[in-house]
């Protein structure tokens, strides 16, 4: 049960607090569900940017611009930065988020980096929470900026209320977005690095698989160019980025706002389902000798699976 001092104090934007409670969601303490069910109601008011792309593309430096922009403005600031993590530990290898270090001292701006634990769509299983809290907490934006693996970050539109999919001139991300399927999820596209050679090839490139994807809502994704390590660009983006906000209000496109609860909910069921399995009695024994089997390749984990669930 979460006591009322600590959601109060959550609810006003106590950084420790804030910080407590993404611990508890990302750590699955017993209590979370309590929490996120008493943060739930406080939600819906700030301004979600996720920022994907792929690794290079200068997502960090964009995230960090961005956030000086809305500080600028008297905006507070919320950032996640999805991290790879280490397969054995599932900690944050690159957790020191280095290049924020001016940001961090700003009271605020809030950064919390994560890992994904295994989570092939670049966001990890807490991230959809720890923006929820951020957004109770009175952040008036949050910003996501996904790990980079390229293939399956189409999970950010889960979070995000604006997908921000941010390229590079001369490194093949028109196919990489292609495999990706991040035209459909893009919502406004960022050629970042454009002082590079053969940044209008990668613009036109862009038109032309734009002019393709057909949108169900018949939003056009603007092509926003900008060199983040020189604030340049960074102006139009935030424009963009309001431009498809506001669109989105004039829209009320609830089937989108439907999908997206759905994939929640199913996530948190298949999270809840394996958890009660793995608290059975005798189950994390059999999953030490099944795993042991299947290494020696005495079983196989299909095998495996069957015994279990039985």
């Amino acid at each position: 049960m979460t006591d009322n001092n600590f959601l109060e104090r959550l609810l006003k934007g106590e950084p420790r607090a804030v910080a407590r409670a993404i611990t508890r969601v990302e750590n699955g303490a017993a209590e979370s569900a309590e929490l996120m069910k008493q943060v739930f109601a406080h939600t819906g008011r700030a301004l979600v940017v996720g920022i994907t792309g792929a690794p290079g593309a200068g997502k960090s430096s964009m995230v960090d611009k961005l956030a000086m922009h809305y500080r600028a403005a008297g905006e507070r600031i919320g950032i996640i930065a999805v991290d790879p993590s280490s397969p054995f530990s599932g900690g944050a290898i690159l957790g020191d988020r280095i290049r924020m270090s001016t940001l961090g001292l700003d009271k605020n701006v809030f950064i919390r980096s994560m890992a994904t634990r295994g989570n092939l769509g670049g966001l990890s299983r807490a991230t959809v929470d720890a923006v929820a809290i951020l957004d109770a907490a009175g952040f008036d934006k949050v910003i996501v900026e996904t790990v980079g693996v390229g293939q399956d970050e189409v999970e950010i539109v889960k979070t995000a209320d604006v997908s921000v999919v941010v390229l590079v001139p001369g490194m093949g991300d028109d196919i990489q977005a292609i495999k990706a399927g991040i035209m459909e999820i893009g919502d406004v596209f960022v050629i970042n690095k454009a002082d590079r050679e053969g940044v209008l090839r990668t613009e036109k490139e862009l038109q032309a698989l734009l002019e393709l994807a057909h949108r169900p809502d018949f939003w056009q994704p603007p092509i926003v160019k900008t060199i983040a390590t020189e604030n340049k660009g960074i102006e139009e983006l935030a424009a963009a980025i309001e431009s498809y906000h506001d669109f989105q209000k004039r829209d009320e496109n609830s089937e989108r706002r439907k999908a997206i609860a759905k994939w929640r909910l199913l996530e948190l069921l298949q999270e809840r389902l394996l958890a009660d399995a793995l608290r059975r009695d005798g189950t994390a024994e059999k999953l030490e000798r099944l795993a042991q089997e299947i290494a020696e390749k005495r079983s196989n984990p299909y095998a495996a699976v069957e015994e279990i669930l039985k």
